[in-house]
């Protein structure tokens, strides 16, 4: 039974950044905060999160908690965070006198009846302030666990939450603390790591959700996060495993980072943009070979040189497991994350007015200028080379992200119909022409391997992929625009 008294709750905005770290390093971590902020306290803190069974509070934009502090309960009811790492939220915040919320005017309180206990977090917490004339930073350091019934998956994170004074003081302390311990940018908040108990392996990206409205930099930072978070929700499995999928969605996920970036280079190109780009580029292409090798050995192969591959597709994976340990690879998304936050391009006076003005117009003049450029590109698509039509799967595949970046904008009666036609033919003619390219590099990549090489691809198998693609092709030129 559900307590009726109405708590009086405050609502501060929280602006943190999370960062996630080895449980080996802890006790160095935590040696550093000390060391930062000085006094340190230490508590057991365990929070249980409140849902309904079909997850209603998740899906209204909430989480609901009750944290046990020793004798104390504090209700905690949080808004959805904007970002990937820096987390801003609204949050409500109340003692209670049992361990059942209270929701009586709340925005929840309609749910009153239906919440249940979903899942908990178990935490040892180290807190420090580090305090100066120009900035106050609350760190606080997480070792335990999310856990339900027989499932659990470990909690190791650091927060550090601004009380006062400037962002980029969050970011300065990020940087002082990971170059002690080795830190990688969070992207779940406690209650989605709840969520997530029963997943696990590869993750697709989540759609981005833009209104017509939507100022172009506001625009660019949704859809710089989303990338962010599909490329960090995938990187601890090439960290852990060999796993194909998660391997592609990374790829995926920093491809995506290029397109957006490139999308919107004139409005977000200042003296860090060409740098950051290379960088996601070069991260990119040290994923490369794995990925090459692992759709190489999809196909039929003769058992001896399935050994083979499949050494070099071991080296391959710990080549990338390599780069994403050591420092310039580790850092790409908090790197990213800082420049999104505070960088120049954000208070760049030239581009003032046209990062205010509603992405609408903007999203219609990029998608325009991408089907132009994959018009031209796909012409003859049949007859052209194979690196005229690379060309093309590029311009294809810029085509088809600036697609699922911007299509939300135009989702009303005919636009959404137009839409899924498009953005069907889209899909078929990428899948074929990215065929068609593993099928003319294949060759290439065994002779690197000193493999042997087949005279030729598949004749009949080519000329099929080929007929698919220029009807994919034509179907796209043919289908309406929607927007």
């Amino acid at each position: 039974m559900l307590r009726v008294a109405r708590p009086v709750m405050t609502t501060p905005r929280e602006i943190e950044l999370k960062l996630e770290f080895d449980r080996g390093d802890a006790d160095r971590l935590r040696a550093a905060v000390i060391d930062a902020g000085g006094v340190a306290d230490e508590a057991a803190l365990r929070s249980v999160y409140f849902d309904t069974a079909d997850a209603a509070v998740r899906a209204a934009g909430f989480s609901l908690r009750v944290r046990h502090d020793g004798a104390r309960r504090v209700q905690t009811l949080k808004s959805d965070a904007t970002g990937a790492g820096l987390f801003d939220r609204r949050e409500s915040e109340c003692e209670l006198a049992g361990d059942i919320p209270v929701l009586a005017g709340t925005d929840l309180q309609h749910f009153d009846t239906a919440i249940a206990p979903r899942f908990q977090t178990e935490v040892q917490r180290t807190t420090s302030v580090m305090a100066d004339d120009d900035a106050e930073i609350e760190i606080a350091i997480d070792v335990g666990e999310v856990r339900h019934e027989d499932r659990a998956l470990p909690l190791n994170e650091i927060e550090l939450e601004l009380r006062h004074g400037a962002v980029t003081r969050l970011f300065t302390l990020a940087r002082k603390f990971d170059s002690i311990v080795p830190l990688r940018l969070g992207v779940l908040t406690k209650s989605e790591r709840g969520y997530r108990l029963g997943d696990s392996g590869a993750t697709k990206a989540d759609a981005v959700v833009l209104e017509p409205a939507t100022t172009v930099e506001a625009a660019f930072l949704a859809i710089m996060w989303s990338c962010i978070r599909h490329y960090r929700l995938n990187e601890p499995s090439l960290l852990a495993t060999q796993d194909p999928a998660a391997l592609h969605q990374a790829r995926v996920a920093l491809r995506r980072l290029r397109s957006a970036l490139t999308l919107f280079k004139a409005v977000a190109a200042d003296d860090r943009f060409a740098a950051l780009r290379d960088d996601v580029r070069a991260l990119a292409a040290a994923l490369g070979k794995a990925r090459d090798l692992d759709v190489l050995l999809d196909q039929p192969q003769a058992p001896a040189l399935q050994d083979r591959l499949m050494a070099a597709r071991d080296g391959a994976y710990a080549a990338v497991r390599a780069r994403l340990e050591n420092v310039e690879g580790r850092r790409v998304m908090l790197d990213i994350a800082e420049w999104l936050t505070v960088g120049a391009w954000r208070t760049a006076a030239a581009t003032a007015a046209a990062r205010s003005e509603p992405v609408e117009a903007f999203a219609a003049d990029q998608l325009r200028r991408l089907r132009r450029s994959l018009k031209r590109r796909g012409a003859d698509l049949v007859d052209i080379g194979d690196d005229e039509r690379h060309e093309a799967r590029i311009a294809a595949k810029k085509l088809r992200y600036a697609t699922e970046f911007l299509g939300s904008l135009f989702t009303g009666g005919k636009a959404a119909r137009r839409y899924r036609r498009f953005g069907a033919a889209l899909e078929d003619l990428q899948g074929y022409l990215g065929t068609l390219n593993d099928m003319a590099t294949a060759p290439r990549l065994l002779a690197d391997l000193g493999l042997p090489v087949p005279a030729e691809p598949p004749a009949k198998r080519r000329r099929a992929l080929l007929r698919k693609a220029g009807l994919a092709y034509d179907e796209l030129i043919d289908a309406r625009r929607f927007w």
